[in-house]
């Protein structure tokens, strides 16, 4: 999509930026616009930081500003000037809950903490709240009392629990499962009160039993499921004078006393100001660790899920559980170029596009679980030599032509709207061609080990959603991370509004992260690594 902006200089200075075409890219680019044109009017240099969650579209924004500057007869290179950073403490204090990342998990936990009579202080190192969960298409809810018809349940819960203990071979906490089984449903029916509406349930794909577990999920109102998150987070900040929340702020560290329970979280803010922020009890919400790339591979992740949440917990004393354990979705756009690493959606596999190595092989059942088909896929593009080039790198087909064979003309246009586009922008008919994939990195099976009530093992420190480990075991089950979020971020957000009641606070100390680096030096382990990592580095070192 072509970018065109309307920029105007008035004595030599940059004066004003519109958008007259942002393309397809217009939801995103509401940040952009709201955040980085004022930054470049204000600063009068091309060197401000891209907006967190919007970096292409902020560099975009960049070369274009340049562009115009040299067709109005200035000279880009001068407008390289260092952009100050503030130097400036910032203390807020008094709240009873502290949440950290603001995307489902963040999101709900801060909700339901407000509800429940806290006042909460939250934030997010985007300059939008959602994280992944506004990229989600629906969550696995189990007999909403809203969908059950004559009272009769739409799925035997105690049949699916015991599938799922099966599928995670013994290493998901059985009471965190039914937990989740339990009040899916409900917590379903809870968002409704919100600015988010589901739809009618429909079988499920991960598993041969077809469970009637999804429904899809939007804004009401035809509302965008941004547009709902921010709605939402207003209507709980309203509950209370004190509640707040903002964005493009960092937590660095967890604060803690003497005793080791945690008391708040030390942050950065984009513009370089150091945030102290205090509180009975800290919820972590942080995501995933898909921007770290590991070995190598591409992410369907947003940009701050580089795993700081996990950094920051153990570094507290918080256990961690599998966290070496990633899963791989196994069809990530391999080709475009500017798609990399992009979800193609396994609704295309459930509807008959099958994968197809170079010699025109389909080597593998369709619809096998998602670590099957990715090893599945790299062995086929290693091992057996029979991927397909891509210029640079390997995939293999996926054969969307297949769909309209079987469910007839119009079914991807009806079915999977989203795909025909995202690849239609780069003159790709799925309908017609096949496209290529190879696995991306999606989300953190493992984590920050909790118990049921989302408590780590560090007093007053609470997780909920892809930042926890123990509920997927070792291997996700497709479909459920959404209502993971919601369930447990609910649990997280009303447990420690009513643990806030009881803390007390000792005297406030960093001291454990000095502790940290010192047992780091006596184990003869020395790194420049930055951790937290905050956000990924893209930069080009050639």
């Amino acid at each position: 999509d072509q970018l065109t902006l309307d920029v105007t200089f008035a004595d030599g200075k940059l004066a004003s930026i519109a958008t007259v075409n942002a393309g397809s890219t217009a939801p995103i680019f509401a940040t952009v616009e709201k955040n980085l044109y004022p930054r470049l009017i204000e600063s009068q240099s091309l060197e401000v930081d891209a907006i967190t969650g919007a970096t292409v579209s902020s560099n975009a924004v960049k070369t274009a500003v340049a562009m115009a500057i040299e067709q109005a007869g200035g000279d880009e290179s001068a407008w390289h000037s260092p952009v100050a950073k503030s130097s400036e403490t910032v203390t807020l204090e008094g709240y009873d809950a502290i949440v950290v990342g603001l995307g489902g998990a963040g999101m709900t936990a801060y909700l339901s903490a407000a509800e429940n009579g806290a006042t909460v202080f939250g934030f997010d190192s985007a300059a939008k709240v959602g994280g992944n969960s506004t990229n989600t298409s629906g969550p696995m809810a189990i007999n909403p009392a809203s969908r059950l018809k004559d009272g009769k349940e739409l799925v035997p819960e105690e049949d699916l629990i015991q599938d799922w203990i099966a599928y995670t071979e013994g290493y998901a906490k059985e009471d965190m499962i039914r937990l989740f089984v339990s009040e899916s449903g409900e917590t379903l029916d809870w968002m409704e009160q919100y600015s988010f509406q589901f739809g009618d349930e429909m079988q499920a794909f991960f598993h041969p039993a077809g469970w009637q577990v999804w429904t899809s999920y939007a804004g009401k109102d035809g509302k965008t499921k941004d547009e709902a998150y921010v709605e939402a987070m207003d209507a709980a900040k309203a509950l209370n004078e004190k509640n707040d929340y903002m964005l493009e702020l960092t937590a660095t560290a967890l604060i803690t006393d003497e005793t080791g329970a945690v008391k708040g979280v030390k942050a950065t803010r984009y513009d370089g100001a150091t945030y102290e922020i205090y509180g009975s009890n800290v919820i972590l919400a942080t995501g995933g660790a898909g921007r770290l790339h590991y070995q190598g591979f591409p992410t369907s992740n947003h940009y701050g899920a580089t795993a700081d949440g996990l950094v920051l917990a153990y570094r507290a004393g918080a256990k961690l559980l599998y966290a070496d354990t990633l899963q791989y979705h196994p069809t990530g756009a391999a080709f475009p170029e500017q798609i990399f690493g992009a979800l193609v959606t396994e609704k295309v596999r459930s509807l008959g596009a099958k994968l197809i190595n170079v010699d025109g092989e389909a080597f593998m059942h369709p619809l096998e679980t998602r670590d099957v088909s990715a090893a599945s896929i790299i062995r086929e593009c290693s091992t057996r030599g029979k991927g397909v080039s891509t210029g640079t790198g390997m995939g293999v087909w996926l054969d969307t032509p297949m769909i309209e064979m079987k469910g007839g003309e119009g079914t991807i246009e009806k079915r999977i709207p989203a795909m025909m586009r995202m690849f239609g922008k780069y003159g790709i008919d799925i309908r017609k061609e096949p496209i290529l994939v190879y696995p991306t990195l999606h989300y953190q099976n493992g984590g920050i080990d909790i118990t049921a009530d989302c408590q780590s093992g560090v007093e007053n420190l609470f997780v909920a959603g892809e930042a926890v480990g123990g509920i997927h075991g070792r291997n996700r089950l497709m479909g459920n991370s959404l209502l993971d979020v919601i369930v447990f971020g609910r649990n997280a957000g009303r447990n420690a509004a009513n643990k806030s009641k009881e803390v007390s606070v000792g005297a406030l100390t960093l001291q454990h992260v000095n502790d940290f680096e010192k047992e780091a030096e006596q184990a003869g382990i020395h790194t420049d690594v930055v951790s937290p990592k905050l956000l990924p580095d893209y930069r080009r070192t050639k």
